[in-house]
C-alpha cells in the first residue's frame, strides 16, 4: 500500500485552479534518465476532486480506505480540442482502474498502445491474451525489460502467479513490443527506468500514477482517463517515439 501518488494542486477553488500530474517521481533521475508523462491541467472541477483526495490522505494519514468514490467527467481543452477527463483514484478503485483498462483494449476498433514498467494485472493480461487470438487493432508496446525479468523470476515461485509467467510471453510475443533495459533497482544506483505509464485505446488515454500491475490496485494512485482525439494523437507520437527507441533492430537480410 505505497503512496504512489505524483501530483500537485494549485489554488484550488479559485480561477487560477490546475493540477499537475503523471508518473514523474520528483528526483533528479526522473527528470533526466526516465520516460515519464507530465500533464498540467487547468481545472477548478478536476482541482477540486485532487484537492478532496489530498484531503482524505492528510487527514487520515493513511493510503487504506481512500479513493472510494465515482467521480463525474469533467470536460476539459487540449490545443482547441475538446476533452472529457474521469479520474480514478486507488485504492478505493484500484480494481476498477485495472478493469476500465482492460475493457478499453478489448473493444478497442483502431489502435493500441501500451507503454507501462511492468504488465502484471491479470485482468489486463488476460485481455491481452484473448486479443491475440483474433483480429485486432494497431498495436505498440513498450515495458522495462530488467523489472519485468524481475517479476517474472517471482511469479516463479508464487504458487498463486505461476499462469502469469506463460501469459506474458506470450503477450510479448504475439504483439509487437519493445523493452528497455535498465539498471537493476538499489538505493544508490542510477535510476534510469522506463516509467511512462500510458494506455491509449482508439481516442482514449489511460495515463497517471498506475502502473499496469496487480500491486497498483491496493496502492495510493491516481489514473485519468480522457477521451479526446487530438490528445490521444500526441500520446500515440510520443509512445511511438519510445518504442522506435527500444525496438530490436530489424535483422539484415542476406546478401
Amino acid at each position: 500500500d505505497l503512496m504512489h501518488h505524483k501530483y500537485i494542486v494549485r489554488d484550488a477553488s479559485t480561477d487560477a485552479a490546475t493540477v499537475w500530474t503523471g508518473s514523474t517521481n520528483w528526483t533528479n533521475d526522473s527528470w533526466t534518465r526516465e520516460e515519464n508523462v507530465i500533464l498540467r491541467i487547468p481545472s477548478a472541477a478536476l482541482a477540486a476532486e485532487y484537492a478532496r483526495n489530498f484531503a482524505e490522505l492528510w487527514e487520515s494519514g493513511r493510503v487504506v480506505g481512500s479513493g472510494k468514490y465515482d467521480l463525474a467527467g469533467v470536460p476539459l481543452d487540449y490545443q482547441g480540442s475538446p476533452v472529457k477527463a474521469h479520474v480514478f483514484f486507488a485504492p478505493g478503485r484500484g480494481r476498477q482502474m485495472a478493469h476500465v483498462i482492460a475493457q478499453g483494449i478489448a473493444h478497442a476498433k483502431r489502435r493500441i498502445r501500451v507503454c507501462s514498467p511492468v504488465i502484471t494485472a491479470g485482468v489486463i493480461l488476460g485481455t491481452l491474451g484473448d486479443l491475440a487470438h483474433r483480429p485486432h487493432p494497431d498495436f505498440k508496446g513498450v515495458y522495462d525489460r530488467t523489472q519485468m525479468a524481475e517479476v517474472l523470476g517471482q511469479w516463479r515461485v508464487d504458487p498463486h502467479a505461476t499462469w502469469k509467467g506463460p501469459a506474458f510471453q506470450a503477450v510479448s510475443a504475439a504483439f509487437p513490443f519493445a523493452s528497455k533495459v535498465t539498471t537493476p533497482y538499489t538505493p544508490t544506483s542510477v535510476h534510469d527506468f522506463m516509467h511512462a505509464k500510458i494506455t491509449v485505446v482508439d481516442n482514449t488515454v489511460f495515463t497517471g500514477s498506475y502502473n499496469l500491475s496487480h500491486a497498483g490496485e491496493d496502492n495510493a494512485e491516481n489514473l485519468l482517463q480522457l477521451d479526446g482525439a487530438t490528445l490521444a494523437d500526441r500520446f500515440v507520437e510520443f509512445v511511438d517515439a519510445v518504442y522506435s527507441r527500444y525496438a530490436p533492430a530489424p535483422a539484415s537480410q542476406p546478401k
